[in-house]
């Protein structure tokens, strides 16, 4: 018997913004035959709006899918949602949760919500913005029938602030290995990549490399907001610090990831890191913010810093960068492979 699971809370697929959208893209991918999906897509992002994708249903609707208009975007995919009487419900992230005690009401779906990586704690909402995500997380909590946590250190939060159990499932990182038969040169270049927010502590590693003579190729949005502009303004100056514009070509990005000699991971929030179970795939020495978050997705086995004088010791230290980079690529195939996500998605439909 077919399950039908409708998809809530995406740009969309084809994946072409983040770390849900590849999500999805790949749970759609790896799919079992007796599961067949319906994914909800921002006709704001797609010119062609194609009917369906990797053996898919695609709906779009007229909002952005970030943003203010993530709200009226997923209110408005759970109504819809409630007219095709899906027999799951994957909600994907929590600013539309406002409205998931009304669809629980009226619908007899079962509700799994992925409640993202505490979206209201970042930085870049203001206080107001803040307590209204703060609000839905709760309503998604307690109105979900299974509420999925993409890191350990977000299950224990959701255990200590709602005395609820949640289900531990990361992302996959190895769609980015799109080039494995092309010759690889590594080169003396360290590789940042992110969205530039300041939570991603971004300015703390371009302040690093300033004061050293080890290069960094930095890879991000940068003109996307003021404290963006600033940074790549400051630190486009000095010759060792290559500041690139954004990249979404896989074979592109695998080339920057595959010849770097190691990968700097910023992020000190939103729970398990795309851009880091991607890097763990390369077989590269990491060196990520020191954060619970980060350390369960690396089992504590990689190199960590929490000031820029951490990090400048990192870059001159003696310590053994192979044993670190083969601890990462053993960790990304054990846990982090999209046929193994997918599974355990499906386990709980």
């Amino acid at each position: 018997m077919v399950k039908k699971v409708s998809v809530l809370g995406t740009v969309g697929i084809p994946a072409c913004y983040g770390g849900f959208e590849s999500l999805v893209e790949n749970l759609t991918k790896y799919s079992s035959d007796d599961i067949s999906y319906t994914v909800y897509c921002s006709s704001k992002s797609y010119k062609n709006k194609e009917k369906d994708y990797n053996n898919s249903s695609l709906i779009y609707l007229p909002f952005d899918a970030n943003g203010i208009q993530s709200i009226p975007y997923d209110i408005l995919s759970m109504v819809g949602s409630l007219f095709r009487g899906p027999d799951v419900t994957l909600i994907l992230g929590v600013s539309g949760c406002v409205f998931l005690p009304f669809y629980r009401l009226l619908s007899k779906s079962k509700i799994i919500t992925n409640i993202d990586g505490l979206e209201w704690k970042r930085d870049k909402w203001g206080k107001f913005a803040r307590k209204f995500l703060k609000f839905s997380e709760a309503l998604a909590v307690k109105y979900s029938d299974v509420v999925i946590s993409d890191n350990q250190a977000i299950a224990d939060y959701v255990r200590s602030e709602y005395n609820v159990n949640s289900r531990v499932i990361a992302y996959g990182g190895d769609h980015v290995m799109t080039n494995k038969n092309t010759g690889v040169v590594p080169q003396d270049y360290y590789f940042g990549l992110c969205r530039i927010e300041p939570e991603n502590n971004v300015e703390m590693i371009l302040y690093a490399f300033s004061k050293t003579d080890k290069k960094l190729k930095f890879i991000g949005n940068w003109d996307k907001s003021q404290f963006g502009i600033r940074l790549k303004d400051k630190y486009s100056k000095y010759s060792n610090i290559d500041i690139i514009d954004p990249v979404y070509d896989l074979s592109t990005l695998f080339d920057y990831r595959a010849n770097c000699f190691a990968y700097i991971h910023g992020h000190s929030a939103g729970g398990t890191n795309p851009s880091l179970v991607e890097a763990m795939h390369f077989s590269k020495p990491i060196f990520a913010y020191d954060c619970n978050f980060n350390r369960y997705s690396t089992e504590n086995k990689c190199s960590y810093f929490k000031s820029p004088q951490e990090l400048i010791k990192l870059l001159y230290s003696d310590s053994d960068l192979y044993i670190n980079a083969q601890n990462m690529k053993s960790i990304a195939n054990r846990r982090y492979t999209w046929e193994i996500i997918a599974k355990e998605y499906e386990s709980l439909y």
